[in-house]
């Protein structure tokens, strides 16, 4: 049984183990993206009251071509303006361009986090980086049984001894033990952003699972056309009514005829940076349609939305940002080392000695 679990993992990790570096890595430079984007503005403190808003929304979405928000919070003191076809700009709290591209690939920021999201594939990408979370799940489990066998020969090392595959097979084991725990929720909590019935798993405890399914199925509204001016102001104002202590994070545009104005806002007790408290106003009139209370969606679907706080390291300041850091590298470390071992350090077939005819006398 300790065999084919050791073959399991040994073969898993050298087909899977290089994307996990890779998100690894990636996923590392994320968690310090805020320090390093260099757009001036970027650090800004952050300018909450409803008329500074107001008038950056509306000058902001102005614009030709505008489609959406991302507003400045305290950590990035920059609005973020969505255009089409991966076009966008940063704004100052103001509504003066910072920074503009016409395409992902012009902001470093942009293709990381899709790389790290979509592997540059779209909802492929998606379904690739989830597989190999959960091949990831089954190297932290599988490992710690295996570990277990050799536990009493346990050395810390950053690096291994050598390049040989003894020496990375033993840095590999024991530096996976190290940081199963940590491994363990960055697994968990990315792969549950991607296979809705794992993530419907693990927050099971938390209340019923078709009541917490129910919960995060985005709801459908219908209303009309998209009015050649809308009234931002009117809208940010019913928002600020009804949610008084809540912190503008994202405004979007109808995506298809009949579809809503909607915007996402962060209640203080939520944990996700972008909230689930939303509002939806019609296009052609900005009446509202519905508002929905994060705090008051079922306990399932609260525990849902902790997992990307969690894993990108959105709340527990320094200190869980540096142990994600660590588990980051880990990760890049574990999986490059076990695709180096398993395709280019292999263990060379024994050749046996071939006995010859004894000659007769």
């Amino acid at each position: 049984m300790m065999a084919l679990l050791d073959t399991l993992h040994r073969w898993t990790g050298g087909l899977i183990g290089l994307v996990l570096a890779l998100m690894g890595l990636s996923g590392t430079i994320l968690l310090y993206e805020h320090l390093w984007i260099g757009v001036p503005g970027s650090g800004d403190p952050l300018r909450g009251d409803l008329a500074s808003i107001t008038a950056a929304t509306e000058r902001m979405m102005a614009m030709p071509g505008a489609q959406g928000i991302i507003y400045a919070d305290e950590r990035f003191g920059l609005h973020q303006l969505r255009f089409g076809e991966g076009a966008g700009a940063y704004a100052s709290q103001s509504g003066e361009i910072a920074a503009r591209w016409a395409s992902q690939w012009e902001r470093p920021e942009l293709w990381i986090f899709d790389f790290h999201h979509h592997l540059f594939a779209g909802d492929s990408g998606e379904w690739v980086i989830g597989i190999a979370g959960l091949c990831g799940l089954f190297f932290v489990i599988s490992g710690a049984i295996l570990w277990w066998r050799t536990r009493k020969t346990f050395q810390l090392r950053l690096w291994p001894r050598r390049m040989s595959r003894p020496s990375i097979v033993w840095h590999h084991r024991d530096i996976g033990i190290i940081a199963a725990p940590l491994l363990l929720i960055s697994i968990v909590t990315g792969t549950m952003m991607i296979f809705r019935p794992f993530a419907l798993g693990v927050v099971a405890p938390f209340g019923p699972v078709a009541e917490t399914a129910r919960a995060l199925e985005p709801p459908k509204y219908k209303g009309g056309l998209l009015a050649g001016k809308p009234d931002y102001a009117a809208m940010l104002a019913e928002a600020r009514r009804r949610f008084p202590d809540a912190e503008f994070r994202i405004l979007s545009l109808p995506r298809k005829p009949g579809d809503p104005i909607s915007l996402r806002m962060k209640q203080p007790a939520e944990w996700l940076p972008n909230g689930r408290t939303t509002m939806a106003f019609d296009a052609a009139t900005g009446e509202v349609l519905a508002a929905r209370d994060a705090l008051a969606l079922p306990s399932g679907a609260q525990a849902f939305n902790m997992a990307f706080p969690i894993h990108a390291s959105k709340v527990g300041g320094w200190t869980w940002r540096i142990l994600l850091t660590i588990s980051g590298l880990a990760m890049t470390l574990l999986g490059s080392f076990a695709v180096w071992s398993f395709w280019f350090r292999r263990p060379k077939p024994v050749k046996r000695a071939v006995k010859q005819p004894a000659l007769a006398t």
